[in-house]
């Protein structure tokens, strides 16, 4: 809680049930809130104290709902709630004994703006670029989504990690707070309780089940800030080089169809926040190079390129929607099992033994492709990690509806 020992108390009565009414009272609260701080700053300031720190509320109080603590991070939020559950505790055992005096004004500036104080707040390193963010990766089990995560988190963003099975999104999440905090949650096991990673289940293809997923992730976090979607899949040819109706429907349904969903479901949550954010989507090298044994993908991914631009124009100005183009990712993709990759090995004459191990098979795939790029070295997740970092923070911050190729310098590939 601030120095003014108070919390915001929204004076709105919830037998009405008007959301309307209550933001109202809400920007009015918060704006009465900050001048009251600032009166109660240059009331008991003192010759040599620090500057006037934040003065928003860290602790809302709702009729009805219930209390909302605010701070920089999920950890901090619950510990700024549980100071205020303990001090309403001492509050309530004080007025059964006697009665409850606040500690004097004067006394509690002093103590919040000890100089004491302000040199450890000035020694605690620098906010990460993306504190205070939280993102909702789709696609995060494995692969390139997996790596997307773990980056982001690296920089201090809260991860909701989504996949179409919940246990691979657990698995990311649950690595994500072993490297960076305490605490994971599902949805209906206490997700409330969610530290810097949530794991949920989301098929892209049903809408409802993704707008139930950005549901709880407002529940688990209060917001968003950007959605990144690695979420794709590719059907092979049948022995004929066949693709059925079926499956051509459902490479679309995946790779264009699941992604616009994403995007329009979020574009609800950001337009009703009014903040600035970012969509990030994954199309691929295929989308302007056209080969044999691959029509389905290749035509999806090509869809996905204008879907991008599309939507960068829909959702401007308050969101940017931008993609990674990446050439074939075999490492940690699931997308690619032993049979695919020994099917490939063949197609292109490549030497291997039985006795390798999937992992290995993957590698002499991944050099045979880096042998054919400008650059001479294997794609992998963590090459299209760094671009979707790039295009979720503020460094790119005027770029919306392009797609950043991430494909070792593909001359293919170059647009024409």
């Amino acid at each position: 809680m601030n120095g003014s020992a108070k919390p915001l108390f929204v004076d709105w009565d919830p037998a009405t049930r008007d959301v309307s009414a209550l933001k109202a009272v809400l920007d009015e609260g918060l704006a009465q809130y900050r001048r009251d701080y600032a009166a109660y700053y240059e009331r008991h300031r003192r010759e040599g104290s620090p500057p006037m720190r934040d003065p928003n509320p860290t602790v809302v109080l709702v009729p009805g709902l219930g209390m909302i603590a605010w701070a920089k991070s999920k950890s901090e939020s619950r510990v700024t709630a549980e100071f205020y559950n303990c001090a309403i505790e001492v509050m309530r055992g004080a007025e059964a004994i006697d009665r409850y005096e606040a500690m004097d004004p004067q006394e509690a500036f002093d103590i919040e703006y000890w100089s004491l104080e302000e040199a450890k707040l000035r020694r605690l390193p620098p906010e990460r670029e993306l504190d205070r963010r939280v993102v909702v990766v789709v696609g995060a089990g494995a692969g390139i989504g997996k790596a997307a995560a773990h980056r982001l988190a690296e920089e201090g963003a809260h991860l909701v990690c989504v996949d179409r099975e919940e246990e691979p999104a657990r698995e990311t999440a649950g690595e994500i707070v072993a490297r960076h905090g305490e605490g994971i949650g599902v949805a209906g096991t206490g997700i409330s309780n969610c530290g810097p990673a949530v794991a949920l289940r989301s098929d892209i293809t049903d809408r409802e089940s993704v707008r139930r997923m950005l549901s709880e992730a407002l529940i688990a976090y209060g917001g968003l800030d950007a959605v990144v979607v690695t979420a794709g899949v590719f059907v092979p040819p049948d022995i004929e080089g066949r693709i059925e109706d079926r499956q051509w429907a459902l490479t679309f349904g995946v790779n264009v169809t699941g992604a616009y969903v994403v995007a329009d479901e979020a574009n609800r949550v950001f337009q009703e926040q009014g903040l600035p954010a970012s969509v990030v989507l994954t199309t691929s090298a295929n989308a302007v190079v056209a080969k044999k044994g691959s029509i389905a993908y290749d035509t999806s991914k090509a869809a996905a390129n204008h879907l991008v631009r599309e939507l960068a124009v829909e959702m401007a100005p308050l969101v940017r929607v931008n993609a990674v183009a990446p050439a074939t990712v075999l490492k940690g993709s699931s997308r690619f099992p032993r049979d695919r990759v020994v099917a490939s090995l063949v197609k292109y004459g490549i030497a291997f033994e039985e006795t390798d191990t999937t992992e290995e098979l993957r590698e002499k795939l991944a050099t045979f492709y880096a042998e054919r790029s400008l650059t001479r070295s294997p794609v992998e997740p963590e090459d299209q990690a760094e671009a979707i970092l790039l295009l979720v923070t503020d460094r790119l911050a005027k770029t919306t509806g392009h797609v950043i190729p991430v494909d070792g310098g593909l001359a293919d590939g170059f647009l024409r």
